[in-house]
């Protein structure tokens, strides 16, 4: 292999949850969720993301005769949505599919912490998104990746077990040392290979692109290209993980951002060796470098890359656990629309509306949540639960 050369890895998510309407504690309707707000939200962020930048995508995958190639994810609870409101944008992901040059990753289909709660429900959520995958896309997953990179030893050691060749996750500096992100790697005792997402790249372009006070602006495909080769020789990997909301939504048209997406391509292809890999493709040509070791769990949310966004006050931890101590009920109940409702409910977001460590930075607070206050959030999604409770009673 020639040392002027790095593969670059690009891995985008797309997910949307059920967002709850305003439930109050006199309410007994039986529906939870804000049709008009998931349709407007959905609709809103197709137009000035995922449909532009699903084009960009199918143009650059053919002007490069293949050369070019990307991963995927998309949650169940996105995918239903696409189905019933923006079919279109659906369709721009199946065109992506047919290329050949772009993989589909599987995950739990309502992007939910269940694996931290119940190993039964992971399970059938993963499944359950797995044959949408094979349904919509016409692909098997080899690659998992948990809700929001969430992973740990335990994690891996599970999805070995159930099959997947790989599992992505954050190269976060604790769990990296001295090492790069820029290897394969694999955990203790389990025969699957790890990827690590390079943080520092992947922000670049999903954080820092449209920001005009950050010393790198303007961020020009060329400019980054170079960072890419610069790779060469501390690794073989650039792991660029991050929302496909990124392009139109976090970072609008008029930043340059999807014309930054339309030239990376060429300009990272034409220095030295370098090339495009999807994840399967990554570890059927890398042996992993050494063990990565990660007894804890870490995710690739905020600074500390830990699970604090979702379970960092009593609020968030009361709510899942009260959450979780209904499954077996309703399981056991087996009327399918109440358990459909219940795991709509699981989505990692409610939890992340009741966090309270964002509430002093009013960009968070206005750009993540629909409600007031984590408060609110936590009172609504426990006045649902409540209505749940009283169902699964009847």
């Amino acid at each position: 292999m020639s040392p002027d050369m790095a593969s670059v890895v690009l891995y985008f998510q797309v997910h949307q949850p059920f967002r709850l309407r305003r439930y109050s504690v006199f309410d007994t309707d039986r529906h939870y969720f804000d049709d008009y707000k998931n349709a407007e939200t959905l609709r809103k962020v197709a137009q000035k993301s995922y449909i532009p930048a699903n084009k960009v995508l199918l143009e650059t995958i053919r002007a490069h005769h293949g050369r070019f190639r990307c991963a995927l994810s998309l949650t169940g609870a996105a995918l239903e949505q696409f189905r019933q409101y923006v079919p279109e944008a659906l369709e721009g992901f199946q065109e992506l599919a047919a290329t050949g040059c772009v993989e589909f990753l599987d995950e739990t289909y309502h992007h939910s912490l269940a694996f931290l709660y119940s190993r039964e429900e992971f399970r059938a959520q993963v499944e359950q998104h797995r044959k949408l995958v094979k349904e919509l896309f016409n692909q098997e997953p080899r690659v998992f990746r948990n809700t929001e990179l969430i992973y740990n030893n335990d994690l891996a050691h599970f999805i070995a077990h159930a099959g997947y060749d790989a599992i992505i996750t954050e190269g976060a500096d604790h769990i990296l040392g001295t090492r790069s992100p820029n290897f394969v790697y694999r955990p203790p005792h389990a025969k699957i290979k790890v990827l690590l997402k390079n943080y520092r790249l992947s922000d670049d372009i999903a954080f820092r692109f449209s920001s005009r006070t950050w010393e790198q602006w303007p961020l020009t495909a060329e400019k980054f290209a170079l960072w890419v080769s610069q790779i060469n020789g501390n690794g073989f990997l650039c792991n660029l993980f991050f929302d496909y909301e990124t392009f139109g939504e976090r970072h609008w048209a008029d930043t340059g951002i999807f014309d930054f997406l339309r030239h990376l391509p060429a300009k990272v292809l034409e220095r030295g060796d370098n090339d495009f890999l999807t994840p399967s493709q990554t570890i059927d040509r890398y042996e992993p470098a050494g063990e990565i070791d990660v007894p804890h769990m870490i995710s690739w949310a905020d600074a500390e890359r830990d699970l604090s966004s979702w379970l960092g006050n009593a609020m968030q931890s009361n709510a899942l656990h009260e959450l979780y101590k209904l499954e077996a009920g309703l399981k056991e109940k087996g009327d399918q629309q109440l358990l459909s409702d219940w795991r709509r409910l699981t989505s990692s977001d409610h939890f992340y509306y009741m966090c309270t460590k964002h509430w002093a930075d009013p960009a968070q607070q206005k750009y993540f949540s629909p409600y007031e206050s984590p408060y609110d959030s936590y009172i609504n999604f426990m006045n649902v639960l409540d209505n749940i409770q009283s169902r699964l009673r009847e």
